[in-house]
């Protein structure tokens, strides 16, 4: 891999993680573009990851160190016999929604991770999955009931988003707008659906570098990809915090549509190229 696959590689997943255009697509496409080896790339993507990871940080680091507060808090009322106290304050419930989230990603993502792994060598598939990505994004711009806060969702709200973020597990699908999408579908306000998005993207990504790294890092590093390396999940870092930011605005303003267009309009391309490569 040189260094401006490397630049290009890590621009792409740091744009494409957070606007819903899906990440895991359009890497699909490129690595198929410039004929690159899946083993070849494992470490990479893995480390790509921890680059979004660090964006996500840099942007809402403040609710991320009230959530680390809060869950120890919760755990000494849990101890001291006053149970968890759900809705105690915005960051308890904030942390307990997130978790519902989690709960269906991990398990369909630990289920069907092998059977939706052989999807990504197939051209096609991720092109019916960006066709998907609009389809979602056009359905939810017109959805009108967006009037709750953190306090007003239910923890199956937060189980209905993890449903939602689930489905992303597919290639070309996206994971930040199936999240979005879902947040808006629990009735949640613009600027809540984004936020919890972004936050429930965490635990998600964590857990890939945990089932990922292992395979990844036994490959090691040569002194000739660390170069490359670096620069790229530099990118992603720097990519992933203007996409948040980005992103952020665009829902607020109702702007999802335009990505809408991209998707469908990407996927189309995908699915006839399939066919006129045969």
């Amino acid at each position: 891999m040189t260094l401006l696959q490397a630049i290009i590689l890590g621009l792409v997943q740091g744009l494409a993680e957070f606007l819903p255009i899906s990440s895991s697509g359009h890497l699909a496409i490129l690595e198929y573009l410039f004929k690159i080896k899946d083993d070849e790339v494992l470490l990479f993507a893995v480390l790509l990851h921890f680059g979004t990871l660090v964006s996500i940080f840099l942007v809402y680091y403040m609710d991320i160190y009230k959530l680390i507060l809060e869950l120890g808090y919760t755990i000494r009322d849990i101890v001291t016999g006053k149970g968890v106290q759900i809705n105690k304050n915005e960051h308890r419930k904030l942390g307990v929604l997130i978790v519902m989230a989690t709960i269906p990603t991990g398990f369909f993502g630990i289920l069907f991770k092998d059977a939706f792994s052989g999807l990504y060598n197939s051209i096609l598939y991720i092109g019916i999955g960006f066709i998907i990505t609009s389809i979602l994004l056009f359905t939810v711009q017109r959805y009108g009931r967006e009037n709750k806060e953190i306090k007003d969702l239910s923890i199956w709200d937060g189980f209905l988003v993890g449903l939602f973020q689930s489905i992303a597990i597919a290639p070309g699908i996206s994971r930040s707008g199936s999240t979005i999408v879902g947040g808006l579908f629990t009735g949640a306000k613009r600027e809540v659906a984004v936020r919890f998005a972004f936050l429930i993207s965490i635990p998600s990504i964590l857990g890939a570098l945990i089932i990922e790294g292992k395979d990844a890092f036994s490959q090691g590093i040569t002194n000739a990809s660390l170069l490359p390396i670096s620069v790229g999940v530099i990118v992603a870092a720097i990519t992933g915090f203007i996409a948040i930011k980005t992103m952020i605005r665009v829902v607020t303003n109702k702007k999802l549509h335009y990505f809408a267009y991209y998707t469908f309009t990407l996927g189309v391309i995908v699915i006839i190229s399939t066919f006129i490569n045969k």
